[in-house]
C-alpha cells in the first residue's frame, strides 16, 4: 500500500487540550486531551480529508513542508512531527 508523509504542528496551550493542525491541508486539525490522542485523531482526520478531496475530484498535494523552527514560550508550546498515513 502507498504511503504518503505529512508534516503536523503540534500545540498546546497551558489550560488547553492539545492540538494538531497540518500546514499542506488547510482546515485539517484534530485535538485530543493527551499528545498521543492528537496525532491519533490527526492521522484520521488526514486519511478523511484525502478521500474527501480525491472524492470531489482533487488531487491530493504533496507535502511540500519539512523543515520548520519549533516555538515555546511559558504558556504555549508549538513543533511539529511527520504522520505516515495511506495514500
Amino acid at each position: 500500500m502507498k504511503t504518503v508523509q505529512y508534516l503536523v504542528c503540534i500545540h498546546k496551550d497551558r489550560e488547553s487540550d492539545w492540538g494538531a493542525s497540518v500546514p499542506d491541508l488547510p482546515g485539517c486539525v484534530a485535538t485530543g486531551k493527551t499528545l498521543d490522542m492528537a496525532l491519533r485523531r490527526i492521522e484520521g482526520a488526514i486519511q478523511l480529508h484525502l478521500r474527501g478531496l480525491r472524492e470531489d475530484g482533487i488531487r491530493p498535494p504533496r507535502s511540500r513542508n519539512h523543515a520548520v523552527t519549533p516555538k515555546r514560550t511559558s504558556r504555549h508550546v508549538e513543533f511539529f512531527a511527520m504522520v505516515k498515513v495511506a495514500a
